[in-house]
């Protein structure tokens, strides 16, 4: 299967699959960060950066300035489409130059650019689905991606979620 649903109860567990998540995606990896204000695609990557070396508080929404670099133990481009008008905006910015690096790659409101992704990548779809709680849809587009997916599955399944 190439999708996994994973249920944070709260912030803790979006840590949990941000680290999970910087651990586990290879190098190079793109991910798509799609959901509403306010449900957890900027903590999720802080998380991600945070499980990679990246100093407390580095990361931040790029929604003013688009596009941050944060360089831990692995680099991470954090890309910020929500203010581009369209996908020749978001091309303009250069983002195969990201594409093709080693960094891990996490675009934020990815669906308004969807055509300009790479086909291969990581999406997630995060929901709030209570004050503090967050579900988040991973689907593997492309075959890199399945066993990323496998293997969230099998590290953030709860035996109560069979």
């Amino acid at each position: 299967m190439n999708s996994f649903v994973y249920h944070a109860t709260d912030e803790s567990g979006t840590a949990a699959l941000g680290a999970a998540l910087g651990e586990l995606l290879p190098d190079g990896a793109i991910v798509a960060l799609c959901g509403t204000l306010g449900a957890g695609k900027t903590r999720l990557v802080q998380a991600l950066a945070a499980a990679v070396g990246v100093r407390p508080g580095q990361a931040v929404s790029p929604t003013f300035v688009l596009i941050q670099e944060y360089h831990g133990r692995r680099s991470v481009y954090h890309i910020d489409a929500y203010r581009l008008r369209d996908e020749e905006e978001f091309e303009q910015l250069g983002p195969d130059e990201y594409f093709e690096s080693d960094g891990l790659v996490l675009i934020e409101w990815a669906d308004r650019v969807w055509n300009a992704l790479p086909r291969q990548r990581l999406e997630i779809y995060a929901e709030v689905t209570g004050s503090e709680s967050r579900s988040f849809r991973i689907v593997a587009a492309g075959e890199p991606y399945a066993a990323v997916v496998e293997q969230l599955r099998d590290r953030l399944s709860h035996p109560d979620d069979a």
